[in-house]
């Protein structure tokens, strides 16, 4: 049996490695979530101009996104510059009015729209990703993992060669 140093050794060395790995996947995920990396604010959609004649014809007006991804808290502003009134699911949206929605709740929604040829758009309310959250997930990944890198150094540990 090893002495309590090197086992305490080997446990924190464990602990560390579970720790870089977990930063790694950590901060890989947070690239891929950057757009949740922020504050809530006030984003506004401009229903353009004609957007009523270029759905009739089945064209997607280019300026409106297909889907889009919000944070909890922010707020969805809708201008509709278009001569025709249009709806964004509970909004109604008179000809060069605008209309908000406040959106309060993680979920993923899918609206009714007019101003899609799709007739729907998705949105995506995510919790904001702050740097608290980011440590959360250092820690979620990086110790439990490093706990199994423990115990596996321990079942197969390693052996020093003798000389022959």
């Amino acid at each position: 049996m090893p002495p309590a140093s090197i086992i305490l050794k080997r446990i924190i060395v464990s602990l560390l490695i579970g720790l870089v790995i977990g930063i790694g996947i950590s901060e890989i995920t947070f690239l891929s979530l950057k757009d949740t990396a922020r504050e809530p604010k006030a984003i506004v959609l401009t229903i353009p101009a004609g957007t009523a004649e270029s759905v009739a014809r089945g064209e997607q007006p280019p300026s409106l996104p297909d889907n889009m991804v919000f944070v909890v808290g922010d707020v969805l502003i809708v201008k509709n510059q278009d001569s025709v009134d249009h709806q964004l699911g509970p909004l109604w949206i008179p000809a060069g009015a605008s209309a908000h929605l406040q959106l309060s709740n993680e979920e993923n929604l899918a609206y009714e729209c007019s101003f899609q040829t799709s007739n729907y758009i998705g949105f995506d309310v995510r919790e904001p990703l702050t740097f608290g959250t980011r440590i959360y997930g250092i820690f979620y990944a990086g110790v439990p993992l490093g706990v199994l890198i423990a115990i596996y150094s321990f079942i197969l540990p390693l052996r020093k060669k003798e000389k022959t």
